[in-house]
C-alpha cells in the first residue's frame, strides 16, 4: 500500500498527465510530413515519439526514430515552422482529460493546496490548451517548457516553479507521466508520482523508483494531505 504524503504544493506534468493531447500531435506531425512529401507516421509511433518537447518530436518524426532526440542537433527551422503551424490549428481540437483528472484537481484545490503544472510544452500552445480545457483556473502557476532555457528532464523548471509557488521543491509533489518528469523531479529533491497511462517514450514507468505509481489524479488526490507548517 502506498504511504500518504503530506506537501505544502503539487506541480503537474501536462501531456499524457492531464490530458490526453496525442490526437492533435499526431494530426499536426501528419500535416508537417506531407508538407516535405513524406508518408504519414501511425498515431502509435508519434505517441512514443513525445516526451521531450516539440523539437525532438519534429526531430524524431522526421528521421521515423526514437534515437536523435540524443543528437545534439536542432530540428530543421522550415519543418519546425511547419508543425507550429499546423500544431496552432490542430491544438486543443479533440484533446480530451484522462479519466479522473477534474475530479482529482477539485480535491486538491478543496485541500487548500497550490497547483502548478509545469510542461515541456511551448507558451504558445500551454495556455490556450488550459484554457480550452477549462484547466487553466486550477494552477497559480504554468511554466513552459520555452520560459527557462533548460526544459525537463533539466530540474531548473520546477526549482523556479516551486520558487513561484514559495515552497521548498522538498515540500513539494510532482506528478507525470515519464522518465522525463522522474529525472527532473528527483533532480530537484520533489517527490513524484507518476502515471502508467502516458507517454513515456515506449517505456513502462513500473521500471522506475517514483514515489508511488497511481492509477488516476484522483486517486492520487486521496494520498494527498496539506502540510500544515
Amino acid at each position: 500500500m502506498t504511504t500518504p504524503v503530506e506537501v505544502r504544493a503539487v506541480l503537474f506534468d501536462l501531456d499524457g498527465t492531464l490530458l490526453d493531447t496525442i490526437p492533435d500531435l499526431h494530426a499536426a506531425v501528419c500535416a508537417m510530413l506531407a508538407d516535405f512529401g513524406h508518408p504519414a507516421l501511425p498515431e502509435d509511433t508519434v505517441r512514443a515519439y513525445v516526451g521531450r518537447g516539440i523539437t525532438n518530436l519534429v526531430k524524431r518524426a522526421l528521421a521515423r526514430s526514437l534515437d536523435v532526440a540524443d543528437d545534439g542537433l536542432p530540428a530543421p527551422a522550415d519543418a519546425l515552422a511547419s508543425f507550429r503551424r499546423h500544431y496552432a490549428r490542430e491544438n486543443g481540437r479533440r484533446a480530451q482529460l484522462f479519466p479522473g483528472v477534474r475530479e482529482g484537481l477539485e480535491e486538491l484545490r478543496a485541500k487548500g493546496l497550490p497547483m502548478a503544472v509545469t510542461t515541456n510544452k511551448p507558451e504558445a500552445f500551454t495556455r490556450p490548451l488550459l484554457e480550452m480545457t477549462a484547466l487553466a483556473e486550477f494552477f497559480s502557476v504554468i511554466v513552459s517548457g520555452d520560459n527557462l532555457p533548460r526544459p525537463k528532464p533539466d530540474p531548473m523548471s520546477l526549482v523556479w516553479t516551486c520558487g513561484r509557488l514559495g515552497v521548498s521543491p522538498a515540500d513539494a509533489l510532482f506528478i507525470g507521466d515519464s522518465v522525463n518528469d522522474f529525472l527532473a523531479a528527483r533532480a530537484a529533491c520533489c517527490r513524484v508520482f507518476l502515471l502508467p497511462y502516458g507517454y513515456n517514450e515506449g517505456r513502462d514507468v513500473q521500471e522506475l523508483d517514483c514515489d508511488a505509481i497511481v492509477s488516476t489524479i484522483a486517486s492520487a488526490a486521496k494520498l494527498i494531505s496539506r502540510r500544515v507548517l
